[in-house]
């Protein structure tokens, strides 16, 4: 682990004490500070969301001018930029300008990466740190690595490169009255008691506008956990899930939420709305079922040896579970083990480790009635691909310059479930084959549902991929959590089920 997860884990401790302190507020700008303690936020039972990253970007998709706007019906908007600036009012127009620099600023760097995930690249940032260096877990685009230029440069081998840019101009925001406009410095807090319209949607009472580690600024909503949740749930496992099935989603989102709390460290907020964290989006519709699945599981976490534990979840395994290793350079835990995932009868129909493509097509041909989750669309799949679809994948994503015929696609390894976690592709022209390992065949052929899979090369130009599941296939399966509470399993027995040993424990939050 690395040596921030100690700190977390001593803010977790704080959370199992019996006695709690309460924090009292003061009304008016007093309430708040615009300083960003991503600690303490945690303690108080918060998230900090990146709502939209990259703002001011030339790929950000706000409107051509730049702006946000912040709109309530009845009570003001109160405005506190880190630079004494303080606003009150019903509207507020912030808008983004890019303004030209007296001096250019150099940045330069070493960047790792590519990652395919964040936990390969933490896996990165803590080779680095054991070796001297300062290191940092970046998303610019993908998940990198950077370490400050030095004299002492890092094994080649490690397979970095220099990130020298040159920058003119910087990007800087400006609170536009119909009367003036005031230059803003961040962290920029904007609050309400009731529920604040950004561009013309719902979104919550607490925000911050923050500059990130790329020159551009991200918009952070601050937010409690069981609220979160509640933007979480809908689009992750689905709203019309059965109850038992929801207990365990809100259960798992919570500690992974709080278990991946660092992950934007970087840039001043825990966890992203995309699939690099967890799906979430402002809710519009109040679901029942979801609503009761999160009030009856709040404060609960699954934890192992009375720490949160690292709760990954999927859409399906295709009937048989993943360790952590087979889908990341990473090691293994306790409490995620490869296994068959159904009935009785489909346990003992096979053993693992299945390490060939006869067992996997027999184990994929198997009947499906008997496992959990097999009326997800892609339990079982199968994807006829071009030669030219995985040259083009190759360009994109620079392993291959240029055009250069397919030779073969070799499956070297599998992990115990049967699946890939080493691919070679040969290539006409070039003296070494390409090899793909763990979460970077997904990342690089991502028209593949999952790793689980046989290949079949048809002819010289087209490719039979045969598979089940989707995702990575570690812990949780939604669509076997789905089955399991159809046929009568409880939340409790469905989470013991996929991880395994650990406890559900129920955490004691701050409140503000």
């Amino acid at each position: 682990m690395l040596p921030k997860f100690n700190l977390k884990f001593l803010i977790y401790g704080c959370w199992f004490l019996c006695s709690i302190t309460r924090i009292l507020t003061v009304s008016g700008f007093a309430e708040e500070s615009s300083q960003i303690n991503l600690t303490q936020e945690l303690k108080k039972g918060n998230f900090l969301i990146g709502l939209k990253q990259y703002l001011g970007a030339k790929s950000d998709n706000f409107p051509e001018k730049n702006n946000i706007t912040f709109t309530t019906k009845n009570d003001f908007l109160k405005l506190l930029s880190i630079n004494g600036v303080k606003h009150k009012s019903k509207k507020i127009n912030i808008v983004l300008k890019k303004i030209t620099l007296k001096t250019p600023s150099t940045v330069e760097r070493l960047v790792f990466g590519p990652f395919a995930s964040y936990e390969s690249a933490i896996k990165q940032a803590k080779i680095l740190k054991e070796k001297g260096y300062e290191a940092l877990v970046a998303f610019p685009k993908n998940w990198e690595v950077w370490i400050p230029v030095g004299k002492n440069l890092p094994d080649k081998k490690l397979n970095y490169r220099l990130f020298k840019k040159s920058y003119k101009s910087t990007i800087i925001p400006f609170l536009v009255t119909e009367y003036s406009q005031h230059k803003l410095q961040g962290p920029i807090y904007i609050s309400s008691s009731e529920e604040i319209r950004i561009n013309d949607i719902n979104f919550g009472k607490k925000f911050y506008l923050a500059k990130d580690s790329y020159g551009t600024w991200t918009l952070i909503q601050k937010i409690k956990f069981d609220d979160y949740l509640k933007g979480v749930l809908p689009h992750e496992i689905g709203s019309n899930s059965p109850l038992e099935a929801l207990k365990a989603q809100a259960v798992i989102a919570r500690t992974w939420g709080l278990y991946n709390s660092d992950r934007f460290k970087n840039d001043k907020y825990h966890l992203c709305i995309t699939t690099q964290c967890q799906v979430y989006k402002p809710p519009v519709i109040e679901y029942k079922n979801v609503h009761k699945a999160i009030k009856d599981t709040s404060n609960l976490i699954i934890t192992y040896k009375n720490k949160p534990i690292n709760s990954f979840y999927h859409g399906s395994n295709g009937g048989i579970s993943a360790s952590a290793s087979e889908s990341w350079q990473i090691k293994d835990y306790r409490y995620l083990n490869s296994m068959i995932d159904g009935l009785d009868s489909f346990k003992k129909a096979f053993k693992l480790p299945i390490k060939s493509g006869d067992e996997l097509n027999k184990f994929l041909d198997f009947s499906e009635e008997k496992a959990y989750g097999n009326k997800h669309s892609l339990f079982r799949w199968e994807k006829i691909l071009s030669s030219k679809i995985i040259q083009n994948n190759l360009i994109k994503n620079q392993y291959i310059e240029e055009n250069s015929d397919l030779v073969d696609l070799n499956i070297i390894d599998r992990g115990a479930s049967g699946r890939v976690i080493k691919l070679e592709i040969k290539l006409k022209n070039f003296k070494k084959p390409i090899v793909l390992i763990k979460d970077d065949i997904r990342r690089i052929l991502s028209f593949l549902p999952s790793n689980l899979f046989t290949i079949n090369k048809l002819n010289d130009n087209l490719w039979l991929f045969k598979g089940g599941g989707f995702g990575h296939g570690v812990g949780l399966s939604q669509s076997g959590a789905i089955e399991m509470a159809e046929l009568g399993f409880t939340y409790e027995q469905i989470l013991n089920h996929y991880y395994q040993g650990t406890n559900i424990r129920k955490i004691e939050t701050l409140s503000q």
